[in-house]
């Protein structure tokens, strides 16, 4: 990955130290806490723009044992992280991010595909055809890219 600067260099170290506390918290007590924990990680991150905060503040608000905050400075955690990140590459290929969205439909055919990346989020009705539209379009084989360029900022709605 090419960084541009230094600053972004510093909120990927970050990101990647909180990954950590995620796969400590995960060896413990499974995928269950995970979402509280990423929910939190998101609204500090993308609704209140805050990098300044300690794990141990997220693990608090989220009910979460302060202890697993450790896991932020330690490297141990960087091979379950690794392996975490290799699960969605083989998902989906080396060249795209997150959101990745996997299925598996009722025949066991299963596919992958990076996003829907969207802005403002949608609601009710035009969240289930999204949905009913990605579904199918991820049905059909060889399918794997629909594009177009950004003409606005994230509009991530009220904070959750």
């Amino acid at each position: 990955m090419r960084v541009k600067n230094e600053s972004e260099h510093e909120a990927l170290v970050f990101t990647h130290n909180l990954l950590r506390v995620m796969e400590a918290v995960r060896a413990d007590q499974g995928d269950d806490r995970l979402k509280d924990l990423y929910w939190e990680y998101a609204r500090r991150i993308h609704h209140d723009h805050k990098h300044d905060f300690t794990a141990a503040d997220a693990l608090q608000a989220v009910g979460i044992d302060v202890g697993y905050a450790d896991a932020f400075a330690d490297p141990i955690w960087d091979e379950a992280v690794e392996t975490e990140t290799a699960c969605g590459i083989e998902l989906v290929g080396p060249d795209v991010g997150t959101p990745i969205l996997a299925l598996t439909y009722q025949d066991g055919a299963q596919a992958s595909i990076f996003g829907p990346v969207m802005t403002p989020i949608p609601s009710g009705q035009a969240a289930l055809d999204l949905w009913d539209g990605m579904t199918r379009v991820m049905s059909v084989p060889g399918f794997f890219e629909l594009k177009r360029t950004r003409d606005v900022g994230p509009d991530l709605g009220p904070r959750p």
